[in-house]
């Protein structure tokens, strides 16, 4: 007996209505984009592993996809690590090439490579899909795409600014303007480890931070305390992130408690001057999150993270990477990005019915099959519909009228032309309009401007 098909874990197959929507949710983002004077780039699915390890952190490294290296893959390894059953050492002697797992690592090195070429700053937007060896759940695959947009070679905060403004203007045209902006600083967080005695600690402190919503306050002290991480300066820690207020009184409740830490003062007035940069509307979404700390090593400054109240996961993150390029030998190269999070907005819209009024079809138009000379009559009104940038198609079999309805149905097409033998004698055609009822009698020359709305 066969087995039955299937898709690896975390990996999903998309049935055209679902690819029709996904390409609404990238073309809407790339739309936006373009507007702001980003230009599009793509890299490969996978890169050489020491491009990638280190750069994400202990937790990140783990859940890089690794790729057998080619041939006798074994010939390579060492007897010891396959004898221990070392599979974390073993992985690096039999793998050279991994899966990217962001897309911003190989932007960097994009950069380096490609630096003669470029104009700087450079702002650029990606669309491709990453791979992740993570759990899957809700919002949360192994294979899913991204959506980034960066701008590197300035310091200038106003990119901050800008970047937020494309946050909130991607998510209203895709209606979800009740979206909530989180804003951090990378400063600021090394600020409150240098106050609290934990600056030596400030990689494990931000990892555990990093797991807040995952297993809540008393989790990440569990977490640190096991790190190694001294209960004193834990708990002081824990006490400083949790502050919380409007943005401007978070920020000068933070200013008194961190008094005299430099650090932690550059990073308060990078966040001040990116709300003033932005405009109110915007601004009313920003709200300071000390908590926010997204894991990743390469992050220098802001830290913007994006959620909404109707989805658990948060749908948009990134932040400023000072010097991500110099670890391929380019220094000095500074940069800020967000990634959107499209499988997630995609099941977010879904659960909100938000596709419904905005993509239904590949076809707006369907000519029934009515046999060979009608058909050919509708072949040429299809290729002339066309012309006019109307999407159609003629369905290719002489079947039976409730079959081909039937398909019009399936597909969403909202009208449906029919040419029958008394129809083709007077040259004329039946318009059914699918999501209405209503039909309509045109002559050839008026079905191509009725259908293409010149008429």
């Amino acid at each position: 007996m066969s087995k039955k098909p299937s898709v690896p874990k975390g990996t999903r197959d998309f049935l055209p209505l679902q690819s029709l929507r996904r390409q609404y949710i990238f073309d809407t983002a790339k739309q936006v984009f373009l507007r702001y004077g980003y230009a599009p780039i793509e890299t490969p699915a996978m890169e050489n592993l020491d491009t990638l390890l280190g750069k994400y952190g202990e937790e990140g490294d783990k859940l890089i996809f690794k790729i057998l290296n080619n041939g006798d893959y074994l010939s390579k390894a060492s007897d010891e690590k396959i004898d221990a059953r070392d599979s974390q050492g073993l992985a690096m002697e039999i793998s050279d090439r991994a899966l990217r797992y962001d897309l911003t690592v190989p932007f960097a090195r994009f950069v380096v490579q490609n630096q003669n070429e470029l104009s700087f700053p450079f702002k650029r937007y990606q669309i491709q899909p990453v791979w992740r060896a993570d759990r899957p759940q809700k919002g949360r695959y192994r294979e899913f795409y991204q959506c980034d947009v960066d701008v590197i070679g300035s310091d200038s905060l106003l990119n901050e600014a800008e970047l937020l403004c494309i946050i909130d203007d991607v998510f209203a045209e895709l209606g979800l303007s009740d979206i909530q902006i989180r804003l951090n600083n990378r400063k600021i967080l090394h600020g409150i480890a240098v106050a609290s005695g934990l600056a030596e600690h400030f990689s494990s402190m931000t990892v555990a931070i990093d797991k807040l919503d995952k297993i809540g306050l008393d989790g990440v002290k569990q977490e640190m305390l096991r790190y190694g991480l001294p209960e004193a300066g834990v708990k002081k820690a824990l006490a400083l992130i949790n502050l919380k207020s409007d943005a401007q009184q978070t920020l000068k409740m933070l200013s008194g408690a961190l008094t005299g830490v430099e650090e932690a003062y550059r990073g308060i007035l990078e966040v001040r001057e990116v709300l003033e940069h932005l405009p109110e509307a915007v601004r009313e979404k920003v709200s300071i999150d000390l908590t926010l700390a997204r894991g990743l090593n390469y992050y220098t400054g802001a830290i913007i993270e994006v959620g909404h109240p109707d989805f658990p996961s948060s749908i948009c993150g990134g932040g400023r990477y000072d010097d991500l390029t110099g670890i391929f030998g380019l220094q000095g190269m500074s940069g800020v990005g967000v990634s959107f999070g499209a499988d997630r907005i995609y099941d977010l819209m879904e659960d909100k019915g938000l596709f419904e009024e905005v993509v239904q079809s590949g076809s707006e138009v369907l000519f029934v099959n009515f046999g060979k000379d009608e058909v050919a009559a509708a072949w040429n009104l299809a290729a002339d519909l066309r012309a006019e940038g109307v999407s159609c198609e003629v369905y290719p079999d002489a079947a039976k009228m409730k079959k081909q309805m039937k398909y019009a149905n399936d597909r969403g097409v909202h009208y449906v032309v029919m040419i029958g033998e008394e129809e083709l004698k007077r040259k004329e055609a039946t318009v059914k309009d699918m999501r209405t009822g209503e039909q309509v009698q045109k002559t050839h020359k008026e079905l191509v401007a009725y259908l293409s709305g010149q008429a």
